[in-house]
């Protein structure tokens, strides 16, 4: 309850903040002096001296080459929310923010981020409807541009798999017999009692036990709300839900996992499958070429999630949105940029071919050949699963809060062998009750 807590206040004092100075919640042009020659701030979440940040500098390159508009990038991988929210109440936001999608709930919620009128973006209809459902708030409206898309697939060793003797897993319970041949069976052959099945990012921070564990949510037949609209009440004490979380559970308590997963980031739980600790990590593809070079060529497969017990397959749909920050100096530059980098020039720039450091993970500019920009076909094995089985996190005006308290549990129940799932998760639906009359979207 303390995590919601702070995290609805933290959002009310930063709107409120905005509002008395720099910017209104709408951060209107007319309050602001403006400047279509202003350079423009642009924020990304990356890594610092990954290569992704020298894509996205390579992006806003291209980008000033032609518009003739100054960009400068500042790339932020840890505590990228907090920052932002010092920022905004510093009344010194940036211009552009490139993010994940689902933080449009919690950027909207805070007033930073400014509305967009799909019709004012060129050639939006290039633009595939997916993409552009994801940048559309509970309100019905719309707060960014897209600009990369991107679902999970299971990432597995196929040199362990087939020093192990065993087939490409089909069901769940392949899923779990291939797990421990990975964790019991040596198949790296190095004598030493030192491999895992599962490389599991799970952290409560940032929500990443919850943002992991939702594709097997769903795939099991479970989901986290039933309703729409402001008729929405809780549904993950399913018996659905209660199962599947039994299995994560099981599989911390088997030793299947990765030990030190608990607490583990993505920045830490990367390393787990490409230093051979452990076989397999349902992840996005932004990490093929990563694993590729530490790991060796032809020796990572790329597969969909086996269906689940709900008889679907159902995987996460990520990406990236162009957030235009409220407050700027240069509103024309803002939606500039964020046309250019949705433009076919500006994803293939951010695509990189097949090298590491891609900042579009699939392109949401459907004229873009994606198989003319890479030749490794594993890549369109995420394209089909982000087009036919994958979904985006729910709607609701907030999602930062969920995503927190479910992760808590979650995190709790892998981390306790004794922890009840049944009661953990109706507790986890009282508080989801709770939280949905808050952002007035319980019916």
């Amino acid at each position: 309850m303390f995590r919601r807590t702070l995290t609805r206040t933290t959002a009310l004092v930063v709107t409120a903040v905005l509002a008395g100075g720099l910017v209104a919640c709408s951060g209107s042009a007319a309050e602001v002096p403006q400047d279509e020659n202003a350079r423009l701030d642009i924020w990304t979440r990356r890594p610092p001296g990954d290569p992704s940040e020298q894509v996205s500098k390579d992006l806003a390159k291209a980008f000033t080459k032609k518009t003739g508009i100054p960009t400068k990038v500042t790339a932020i991988f840890d505590d990228f929310e907090t920052k932002l929210q010092q920022a905004a109440s510093q009344k010194d936001l940036p211009d552009i923010v490139i993010n994940d999608t689902a933080q449009l709930g919690t950027l909207v919620d805070q007033g930073i981020v400014r509305e967009v009128d799909p019709g004012e973006v060129s050639r939006t209809k290039d633009i595939s409807d997916k993409a552009w459902d994801a940048t559309k708030a509970f309100d019905g409206k719309h707060y960014a541009v897209p600009f990369s898309a991107q679902a999970f697939a299971l990432f597995i060793r196929s040199d362990w798999r087939k020093a192990v003797g065993a087939e490409v897993p089909k069901t769940w319970d392949d899923l779990d017999a291939l797990a421990k041949k990975f964790t019991k069976d040596d198949p790296d052959g190095n004598g030493e009692d030192d491999t895992y099945g599962w490389v599991v990012p799970g952290s409560t921070k940032r929500g990443y036990a919850s943002w992991y564990l939702s594709s097997f949510l769903w795939s099991s037949g479970a989901d986290y709300f039933s309703g729409s609209g402001t008729k929405l009440a809780p549904a993950i004490d399913s018996p659905e839900a209660a199962a599947t979380l039994s299995w994560f559970q099981k599989s911390f308590c088997d030793k299947t996992v990765v030990p030190g997963s608990e607490t583990a980031e993505t920045a830490a739980a990367h390393p787990y499958f490409d230093s051979g600790t452990g076989g397999m990590y349902l992840t996005g593809p932004y990490n093929m070429a990563r694993f590729d070079e530490a790991v060796g060529e032809g020796k990572v497969e790329v597969v969909p999630l086996p269906a689940g017990p709900g008889g679907e397959a159902t995987a996460l749909a990520e990406g990236e949105n162009t957030y235009l920050m409220a407050g700027s100096a240069n509103e024309a530059g803002q939606l500039k940029f964020a046309e250019f980098a949705a433009s076919p020039a500006g994803q293939k720039i951010g695509m990189n071919g097949d090298e590491n450091g891609s900042i579009v993970r699939l392109p949401i500019n459907t004229t873009v050949d994606m198989a003319a920009e890479r030749k490794d076909e594993r890549w369109q094995t995420f394209n089909d699963i982000y087009t036919d089985a994958s979904r985006y996190v729910p709607t609701v005006p907030d999602w930062t809060p969920f995503l927190q308290s479910s992760a808590k549990t979650f995190n709790a129940v892998a981390s306790d062998c004794e922890a009840d799932p049944e009661s953990e998760l109706e507790a986890l639906a009282k508080d989801f009750a709770t939280e949905l009359e808050s952002q007035r979207a319980g019916g």
